[in-house]
């Protein structure tokens, strides 16, 4: 079924375009128009597409459980990386692909040589450039219909609940534990799901965090350990493909947040060990009401700025 460029595409669940051949005379700055309506809708509730952009989600439309409402779902979110390193960089790629309508990404580092071992975001010519610039570079030259934020920042307690506060969903790349416990507190003292996961030497792991569903990072992880008990990916190590498996997951978390399909980890920690190859699901203890931030009477109502432990970027 072939759809004209610039036809308003309603409820239509199923779409295979016949874009290829007609696509040769499209507009290529032809980009996706939000709604003139101004009613509170989804910024994607009305549709007006290219046979370019029919073609470029056409893999994800043909799809029962994403369709064109999936899609529409998708071209309306904003989502928030924090860390444009290891983790951050295939999230960031997956969800500029996928069509997430608006992405920030929050970093305040420059792209250094040490980096493009895992750091698929970043190229060899971008070396000394702040990664958030290059980070959105290579989104917009995947994806010019998605909107980039750049934060040049230190994410800390006294601007991350402005950083958050417009976003549906918040990926934690960092990596530092200081980091990772202000992002679990803040998502939970603002109501903002979140993705955590972290990598180090051959091994990974992630979970997600709903509000009111499942435990939160600190019912897990009660504080961050000591500084120096526990050593730092410059340390040890890390091998580069394993940013690629774990922060595509996160970017399929995200996603399965925004479309409302499938099993989301909330109440599970999912590890990762490729020497042997095996992923492991493990069921996370029930929240209790007991957790210092996130239980029934909250002991921690301010955020911390814990103690930094430098990591050389994942």
């Amino acid at each position: 079924m072939g759809l004209k460029e610039g036809e308003e595409i309603e409820e239509v669940e199923c779409i295979v375009t016949e874009a290829k051949d007609t696509n040769k005379n499209t507009n290529a700055n032809s980009n996706m128009k939000a709604s003139t309506d101004t009613s509170p809708k989804s910024p994607a509730s009305r549709w007006t597409a290219s046979n370019e952009q029919l073609e470029r989600y056409s893999r994800h439309i043909i799809l029962k459980e994403i369709g064109v409402k999936g899609q529409k779902k998708l071209l309306g979110a904003k989502v928030l990386i924090i860390g444009a390193g290891g983790l951050g960089a295939p999230a960031a790629m997956y969800l500029a692909a996928a069509g997430i309508g608006t992405i920030g990404i929050a970093d305040a580092d420059e792209v250094d040589l040490s980096n493009l071992q895992r750091q698929i975001i970043h190229a060899t010519d971008d070396l000394g450039k702040a990664k958030v610039q290059s980070a959105k570079e290579t989104m917009n030259r995947m994806n010019p219909d998605v909107q980039v934020n750049t934060y040049r920042i230190f994410v800390s307690a006294d601007n991350i609940l402005e950083l958050i506060k417009d976003y549906d969903f918040i990926i934690d790349g960092t990596d530092n534990f200081p980091a990772k416990f202000l992002i679990n507190d803040a998502c939970v003292m603002a109501k903002k799901p979140f993705s955590h996961a972290g990598i180090i030497r051959f091994k990974g792991q992630l979970m997600t965090y709903v509000p009111g569903e499942g435990p939160c990072y600190r019912c897990v992880f009660k504080n961050p350990p000591p500084k120096d008990a526990v050593p730092t990916c410059k340390q040890a190590g890390v091998i580069g493909a394993m940013g690629g498996v774990i922060g595509s997951l996160q970017a399929m978390e995200a996603i399965k947040y925004i479309t409302g399909v499938g099993d989301l980890l909330t109440g599970y920690l999912l590890t990762f060990d490729a020497i042997k190859m095996e992923f492991r699901k493990i069921r996370l203890p029930k929240a209790d009401g007991s957790c210092a931030v996130c239980g029934t009477h909250p002991t921690i109502t301010e955020l911390i700025d814990y103690e930094q432990t430098e990591c050389d970027g994942i």
